[in-house]
């Protein structure tokens, strides 16, 4: 859970690199494809993964996520499929932390207690929640801490220092620094705000720093390693499996694009 996070983050610091966040929506490009989609994340060499809960509305993410949410979401994909994906991929990858990244509202209707037992028992490290303010997240704080889960808040370059401060405050696992204003998506050039904006964040707080919006390439990913603690990746890896003419061939070439990163982490 947590400490697994911590410890995975940990290592990778020791190792003077990075760490590769990778991620992928649930239900996408199957219901059951998605565990296989997520292990070809591993198998090229993330070191953590995100799970999304599609959502009709996501806000933080750009046509290429939303596309594919809209995929999941008329595959069926249910919380409870979320839930499952975790399970798989969790009980195949013992090692590996797999966050959950959600929006607050299908959190809120499904209860915030039960979302965090139920993401503990199925093995989940914590939950990314982008639109949740930390003034409101007492109920889920409680939740997560009760469960060893970590809670993750984004951050971005309007931040002021005092606002990082509030929000790193309350904030574990990680802080999830947004690259760039906008949503994601794949960019020619990572925003030169990053670099800033994490110096200003580790003015506030010791947790680690990953960087996320806009990286799809090798030498993307070490420009990012050079100055974050981990570097993730969402929209790369979907457009790898939307332009694929199978599944199968999707899933080797995520597993292919997420090897590519992991080298790119490691020549920062």
């Amino acid at each position: 859970m947590n400490e697994q996070l911590n410890s995975v983050l940990a290592a990778a610091r020791a190792e003077q690199r990075a760490a590769l966040v990778g991620y992928l929506p649930a239900g996408f490009p199957t219901i059951p494809g998605a565990a296989r989609a997520v292990q070809a994340l591993i198998d090229g060499g993330c070191d953590v993964v995100e799970i999304g809960l599609p959502h009709s509305d996501p806000v933080l993410d750009g046509p290429t996520i939303q596309t594919a949410d809209d995929i999941a979401l008329h595959n069926g994909v249910r919380t409870r499929d979320v839930l499952a994906t975790v399970r798989e991929v969790t009980t195949a990858n013992p090692a590996v932390p797999v966050l959950v990244m959600t929006y607050w509202n299908p959190v809120d209707r499904y209860g915030a207690a039960r979302f965090a037992a139920d993401l503990a028992a199925a093995g989940g490290a914590g939950c990314i929640l982008p639109d949740l303010p930390v003034e409101e997240a007492g109920p889920w704080l409680a939740a997560a801490g009760e469960h060893g889960l970590a809670s993750v808040f984004v951050v971005a370059p309007s931040s002021r220092d005092e606002r990082l401060g509030t929000i790193t405050a309350q904030g574990t696992g990680f802080v999830y620094a947004a690259a760039v204003m906008g949503v994601t998506g794949t960019r020619n050039q990572v925003g030169e705000l990053a670099e800033d904006l994490v110096k200003r964040v580790r003015a506030t707080t010791d947790t680690p720093v990953c960087v996320g919006l806009g990286v799809s390439t090798a030498a993307q990913a070490a420009e990012v390693a050079a100055f974050a603690d981990g570097v993730i990746v969402g929209s790369a890896f979907v457009q790898r499996l939307l332009d694929a003419p199978t599944e199968d061939a999707g899933y080797a070439a995520v597993r292919e694009l997420a090897a590519e990163l992991a080298k790119g982490v490691r020549t920062r």
